[in-house]
């Protein structure tokens, strides 16, 4: 007998999967889409690089259902690595192990810096998180920038000569 969560169930997501095994007839159950092996079940990673801080969060493809979310943060212990390459390598590794517990091969990803008035290059960490997910047997899709930038906004900080050093 398969259970199916009812909520996810609405949006096509099977949250529990049955299946019979081929080889010993035993029934497998598991988190995901009930698919085959070798079809490729693609998730959406969106990831922002700031200055300070670098997050890993997974999500379907609609972006509702979030999977997994691990910052650069939570991998280490001074406030200084946060952003660093290796605590988003680290964070990359863990969003990895959860995305193929939940049965998700492929993802998209969405890149994101802090934008709008401040930084619109991504953080020290985009670049490293990237290359881990597809290191660690991910595979990619689609590469996107979403930085948001103003057509028109609010001033800058710094005076009208701008910072003076």
């Amino acid at each position: 007998m398969c259970i199916r969560d009812s909520i996810n169930a609405e949006y096509g997501v099977s949250v529990l999967y049955c299946r019979m095994s081929k080889n010993n007839n035993k029934q497998v159950t598991g988190y995901g889409p009930n698919v085959d092996a070798e079809t490729l079940v693609y998730g959406v990673a969106h990831i922002y690089a700031s200055r300070n801080d670098t997050f890993v969060h997974i999500t379907d493809t609609s972006g509702r259902e979030t999977i997994c979310k691990v910052t650069g943060g939570m991998k280490v212990k001074a406030d200084r690595d946060e952003s660093s390459p290796y605590a988003a390598m680290l964070a990359a590794q863990d969003v990895v192990v959860r995305c193929k517990e939940c049965g998700i091969t492929a993802l998209h990803i969405k890149l994101r810096a802090t934008g709008g008035v401040r930084s619109k290059t991504p953080g020290p960490g985009a670049q490293s998180a990237l290359r881990a997910l597809a290191r660690n047997g991910i595979k990619i899709g689609r590469i996107e920038d979403i930085t948001p930038t103003p057509t028109d906004s609010t001033r800058r900080k710094g005076s009208r000569r701008g910072r003076r050093l």
